[in-house]
C-alpha cells in the first residue's frame, strides 16, 4: 500500500457546524491536518436521491472529497452536478459508466446508492478493485448475495459499511449499553414498524428507452427486460427483478435495531401474514406485511409494515419499541425514551442533530456519524458500527421474511447459515437468475 493510504491520524468532532438542507451537520476535524496526498477520494454511485445524504456525509469531513459522481442517467447526472455546486461548492468528475472508476486507482472507497439489484455485485467488484465499500441497505437483492459479500470481504480485506445508519446513533447506542445492563430487566421483544402512504405505480407502458439513460448498464445484473415507464428513477423498489419490497427499503433500519438491542442473529422461525390490498397496480411484493421472528431464548421480533395506508392510532412513520421485564424503550434516529412497565415516561434522551425519517433523501446528522465511523475504520482500522458480517444477518432476517410472506407459512430456520430447513419452495428464492456475463464472483 501507498502512503497515502497508510491513515493514522486521529478523527476527532470539531465545534463548527456545516448547514445542509436545512438540518445542521456537525463538521468534522482532525488533531493533524493530513497533508493532500492523504485524502480519502470518494466515488458516489447512483445520485439521485439517498446518494446526496452521502455526499453531504463525505463533505463533512476536511480531509475526504467526492471525487466522482457516476449515474447511468444524464437527466439525474445533470440535476445532481448542480446541486453539489450549490452544496457542497464543486462538482466532481463525471462518468457513466462505474467500471472506469473502479480502473483509477486514486479512489480509496466508493459509496453505493444503485438500485438494489446492483448492491451486493457492485460491492465485490469494488473490492476486487481494491476499494473499500459504503452499500446502502439492503446490502443485497437475495441471501445468496449475502454469503458472496461476506465472503468477498474476508478474501479481499476491505472495510465495508452498510448504510444501516441508526447504528451510529449515539441515542440508540445508549439505549443498547442500558440494556445489557438490565435497565428493562430481561428484553423479550423487539417491535419495528414502517408507516406512509404511498400512491399506486400504475400499469408500465413499453416505450423507447430514453436517450439519456444506458437501460443495459442500469440493468445489469438483472435480465434483460423491456423498458416500461413506471420502473425508472423510484418505481424499481416494488418489482422483484430489482427491488426486494418495503420490508428492505426501510424495514432493514428497524429490524436491524431490534436485532441489536435484542442481542439476537438469525432466527429460528419466521411468519409473514400480509397482501396487496390498496390498488390494482405492477406492484409485485405486498403493500402491508406483519413479519414475525422467534428466537432463541424466546425473544421475538415483529415487523408491520404499512406501505398505503397510514397506521392508526396515529404514530410516527417509524420507529422501534424494545419490551423488557421491567420497562420499555422507545428509539428512533433521533431520541431513546424509557418507560416504566406502567408506561410513565423516566428518561428522553435527544441526538445532538436531527435526521430525516420518512424522505427518499433520509438526510441527517447521523450520516455523519456513520460516515465518519467508515473513515475511522479506513484511516485507524477502527470498529464499524455496520460491519457487513453484522449488517448481513439484518438483511437476511429481511429476506426471510419475504420468503415466508411467499410460502405462506412458518419457516424453520437453520441458525447457522440462515437456510430454510423445512420448505423447498422458498429455498427456490434463495437466489437470482442473472443475465450471462454478470454473474457475481469472487
Amino acid at each position: 500500500m501507498g502512503t497515502r493510504r497508510n491513515f493514522i491520524k486521529k478523527t476527532t468532532a470539531g465545534t463548527a457546524a456545516l448547514t445542509m438542507g436545512g438540518l445542521v451537520l456537525p463538521k468534522m476535524g482532525y488533531t493533524n491536518i493530513l497533508g493532500s496526498n492523504d485524502r480519502i477520494n470518494c466515488a458516489v454511485i447512483g445520485v439521485r436521491s439517498r446518494a446526496k445524504a452521502h455526499v453531504k456525509a463525505i463533505s463533512a469531513f476536511p480531509n475526504a472529497r467526492v471525487l466522482y459522481n457516476c449515474d447511468v442517467d444524464d437527466l439525474i447526472i445533470e440535476e445532481h452536478n448542480a446541486w453539489c455546486q450549490k452544496n457542497i461548492g464543486y462538482v466532481p468528475k463525471v462518468e457513466k459508466d462505474f467500471r472506469k472508476i473502479l480502473e483509477d486507482k486514486d479512489v480509496d472507497a466508493v459509496f453505493i446508492a444503485t438500485p438494489e439489484h446492483w448492491h451486493a455485485p457492485m460491492a465485490i467488484m469494488a473490492m476486487q478493485a481494491g476499494k473499500h465499500v459504503y452499500v446502502e441497505k439492503p446490502c443485497s437483492h437475495n441471501a445468496h448475495e449475502n454469503t458472496l459479500l461476506v465472503a468477498a470481504q474476508k478474501k479481499y480485506n476491505k472495510k465495508v459499511q452498510m448504510g444501516n445508519q441508526q447504528r451510529s446513533a449515539k441515542t440508540s447506542q445508549l439505549a443498547v449499553k442500558e440494556i445489557k445492563e438490565g435497565i428493562i430487566g430481561d428484553v423479550y421483544k423487539g417491535e419495528a414498524y414502517y408507516s406512509n402512504n404511498r400512491g399506486s405505480i400504475g400499469k408500465g407502458n413499453l416505450i423507447d428507452v430514453p436517450k439519456t439513460l444506458d437501460w443495459d448498464l442500469w440493468q445489469g445484473p438483472a435480465p434483460r427486460t423491456a423498458y416500461k415507464d413506471n420502473v425508472h428513477p423510484y418505481n424499481w423498489h416494488w418489482f422483484r427483478t430489482w427491488g426486494t419490497g418495503e420490508i428492505h427499503n426501510n424495514g432493514t433500519h428497524e429490524i436491524d435495531i431490534c436485532r441489536w438491542a435484542l442481542g439476537v442473529d438469525l432466527p429460528q422461525t419466521v411468519t409473514s401474514f400480509g397482501g396487496k390490498y390498496t390498488y390494482d397496480d405492477d406492484w409485485e411484493f405486498v403493500d402491508n406485511q406483519q413479519v414475525t421472528y422467534g428466537f432463541k431464548g424466546d425473544k421475538f421480533i415483529t415487523w408491520t409494515g404499512h406501505s398505503r395506508g397510514v397506521m392508526k392510532p396515529e404514530r410516527p412513520g417509524r420507529g422501534i419499541t424494545i419490551y423488557g421485564s421491567k420497562g420499555s424503550i422507545e428509539l428512533s434516529r433521533n431520541f431513546y425514551k424509557l418507560y416504566d412497565l406502567a408506561g410513565n415516561p423516566i428518561k428522553l434522551e435527544f441526538e445532538r442533530t436531527a435526521s430525516a425519517t420518512t424522505n427518499t433523501q433520509g438526510i441527517g446528522g447521523l450520516d455523519v456519524d456513520h460516515v465518519g465511523n467508515f473513515f475511522d475504520a479506513i484511516r485507524e482500522d477502527k470498529a464499524m458500527h455496520a460491519p457487513i458480517a453484522d449488517a448481513s444477518i439484518s438483511t437476511m432476517l429481511c429476506h426471510l421474511g419475504n420468503m415466508a410472506q411467499d410460502v405462506g407459512h412458518t419457516l424453520k430456520i437453520d441458525t447457522n447459515t440462515g437456510k430454510v430447513l423445512n420448505s423447498e419452495a422458498a429455498m427456490k428464492n434463495w437466489a437470482r437468475e442473472y443475465e450471462k456475463g454478470w454473474e457475481p464472483k469472487l
